[in-house]
């Protein structure tokens, strides 16, 4: 888990960019939590999200255990595999991407966004002073160099890559609840530079909706009073029927 999210990103793309369907790919492996949007759905339908699938992933023939040293390492370790698996996902998403590469040449932005979370739970196993964990830090140093020269490659160097390493956090992403007696007054240090809201892409939208809908009302009601006050009292209708004289008799 990381304090920050990139949702807010990945919706500004897939809202601005929507006629052209960029990849929008979100995936934390440890959580089994996936994300894709637009071509995404597509191309990487074959990718392996849970840690089942992973797992059975590492021990096909054209993993990465066939070509990366383990060294102290263990094929054998529930921690040590959360670990590959992570680094097998790089692999596959470069890989995939390498067969579908008219979609890094549109004018589309695309989002990878990805959570590692297996080097902290070798450090947590072995300990950060351990082999294991000097091992696994330099297997994934030399796996995102990689993975960013692939990148790099395929979008012909319009690529950014940046990596966040997160140890511990003060803010975890929890729910915030207030109760219904509190103050509602704002405090001064929320909003210190008295700046507006974020700006929502809905806005314009919701807008035209509504001042197309007033305009269309406003000029039906002048159309339809202007015909009802020049109407010919001699028409057949329904409003002068009634007053005609000779009907009340009758």
């Amino acid at each position: 888990a990381v304090p920050f999210s990139l949702d807010s990103v990945a919706n500004a793309i897939h809202t601005l960019f929507s006629e052209e369907t960029p990849v929008v790919l979100q995936l934390a492996p440890s959580e089994e939590r996936v994300y894709m949007v637009g071509k995404a759905n597509s191309v990487f339908e074959d990718l392996s999200v849970t840690l089942r699938q992973l797992r059975n992933r590492l021990f096909q023939d054209n993993s990465i255990l066939s070509s990366l040293p383990l060294n102290s390492l263990s094929r054998n370790n529930e921690v040590d595999l959360l670990f590959l698996s992570e680094l097998q996902v790089l692999h596959d998403i470069a890989s995939l991407l390498s067969r579908h590469k008219h979609l890094a040449k549109d004018h589309s932005p695309d989002l990878y966004s990805l959570e590692l979370a297996g080097l902290e739970e070798v450090g947590k196993r072995y300990g950060e002073d351990s082999q294991q964990f000097k091992d696994a830090s330099q297997i994934l140093v030399d796996s995102l160099q990689k993975f960013a020269d692939e990148m790099f490659n395929l979008y012909s160097g319009n690529a950014v890559v940046e990596v966040v390493a997160v140890k511990t956090f003060n803010s975890p992403l929890t729910r915030k609840t207030r109760s219904i007696l509190q103050s509602t007054q704002v405090s001064e240090t929320e909003n210190p530079y008295n700046l507006a809201y974020p700006y929502n892409y809905n806005y314009s939208v919701i807008f035209n909706i509504i001042l197309w809908m007033m305009i269309g009302l406003a000029l039906a009601v002048i159309v339809i009073s202007y015909n009802l006050w020049n109407m010919d009292p001699g028409y057949d209708s329904i409003i002068y029927r009634m007053t005609n004289q000779k009907i009340r008799m009758d």
